[in-house]
């Protein structure tokens, strides 16, 4: 690099006889959008990812079937109350196959899938070597931690929208579809009930941006992608079973899992936002925690190994 060619921090060029000052430069916005598009096609080019939505489009698929052979010869469903909210409701019209197959993946398979796609955010690429080489370019481990965590969010809504619309196209070919009564008895339009099927979608999807951030702290402590995977699923478990114990009663309102069935509450008319509020806000908390400390964690975490 000649004298000229070299240039400091502040734009000045070093005089004759001085060492040469390497160039530093800012990332653009547009190579940030860059980075974010790299990652999202990174991530959904996989197979662990592919396999992931697979599972949780062929969830309303199986639920859906069954209902209908359960319901064929003119039997009606089972009004036991037993199975996932709504389920009494899908012969009746299949739009409630959107909020049945919600209930049935959001306890375990949603967040499972989430808990994959972070758990290896960070691990994963300190475990394949390549983390220090994405550190190499301008990007910073600030930035590139934001862009971690907006990857893993995307993964949510998309991961949620598979589901539903899955259970949307299954519903139309094996039920009816028309006016729904709601929760609370009174009827709405099928426009109104699929703008709150798109609702009710984007809040499940906010209910997982809690654990999208424990995922991403647990990812930032270890460098095996499997370890961190495994760690998140582990916790996810064995935070839905604290919160079925009736003696931790007092201990559950503060677990990430309490509320998240909480949007069948937009199925009521009028809605009934105490529990909503109460979910996006206990999500927003658990997302600043953890992700101020997987960020704490990041910025000073070792990546010469």
């Amino acid at each position: 690099m000649s004298r000229a060619e070299t240039v400091s921090v502040n734009g000045t060029v070093p005089a004759p006889g001085t060492a040469p000052v390497a160039v530093v430069r800012r990332p653009s916005p547009l190579w940030t959008f860059g980075l974010l598009r790299s990652e999202l096609a990174t991530t959904l080019r996989r197979w662990r990812t592919l396999a992931l939505l697979g599972v949780l489009a062929a969830v309303p698929v199986l639920v859906g079937i069954a209902v209908k052979i359960q319901t064929q010869g003119g039997r009606t469903a089972d009004h036991s109350g037993q199975g996932p909210a709504f389920m009494t409701q899908i012969t009746n019209n299949g739009l409630f196959l959107v909020f049945t197959a919600l209930a049935a993946t959001l306890p375990f398979f949603l967040p499972m899938a989430v808990g994959v796609v972070a758990g290896d955010a960070i691990a994963g690429e300190a475990g394949a070597g390549t983390l220090r080489y994405l550190l190499v370019a301008p990007a910073g481990r600030t930035r590139l931690l934001l862009t971690k965590y907006t990857t893993v969010m995307a993964f949510c809504v998309l991961a949620t929208l598979v589901v539903a619309g899955s259970a949307l196209i299954v519903g139309a070919l094996l039920f009816p579809l028309g006016d729904l009564t709601t929760i609370s008895g009174t009827r709405i339009s099928f426009t109104e009930g699929l703008g709150r099927a798109l609702l009710i979608a984007l809040v499940v999807a906010a209910s997982l941006v809690g654990l999208a951030a424990l995922g991403l702290f647990v990812s930032t402590l270890t460098n095996s992608g499997i370890a961190a995977m495994a760690t998140t699923v582990g916790i996810l478990i064995t935070v839905q079973i604290l919160d079925q114990i009736p003696q931790l009663h007092a201990l559950r309102p503060y677990l990430f899992s309490h509320y998240w069935l909480s949007f069948a509450d937009l199925m009521r008319d009028p809605v009934y936002w105490d529990d909503l509020v109460k979910n996006l806000g206990l999500q927003a908390l658990y997302a600043a925690v953890f992700g101020s400390a997987a960020w704490a964690r990041f910025t000073t975490k070792d990546i010469s190994a």
